[in-house]
């Protein structure tokens, strides 16, 4: 399997991170995130526990970005010419 097939997320044409997945387990990961983000929001409201809710978001936060570190193409800063 070639490098580039066994990402889960390729890196943005341009500026700095990752695209949409390309991959089913990319696809799982995001909308586990987005699902996850609506839990958070239903049993926490924002406006009702501001703060218990902003650090769970965070959290999933940040869990997503090391997935998409880990998974993810090599991120670093693109012109749109590669």
């Amino acid at each position: 399997m070639p490098p580039s097939d066994r990402y889960w997320f390729p890196a943005k044409r341009y500026g700095w991170g990752w695209g949409l997945p390309v991959r089913w387990q990319g696809w799982v990961t995001l909308l586990a995130y987005l699902v996850l983000i609506g839990v958070v929001a239903f049993r926490f409201q924002p406006a009702g526990h501001p703060l218990p809710f902003a650090l769970l978001v965070a959290l999933l936060t940040v869990a997503l970005a090391l997935v998409c570190w880990l998974k993810g193409e090599p991120p670093r800063w693109r012109w749109g010419k590669d």
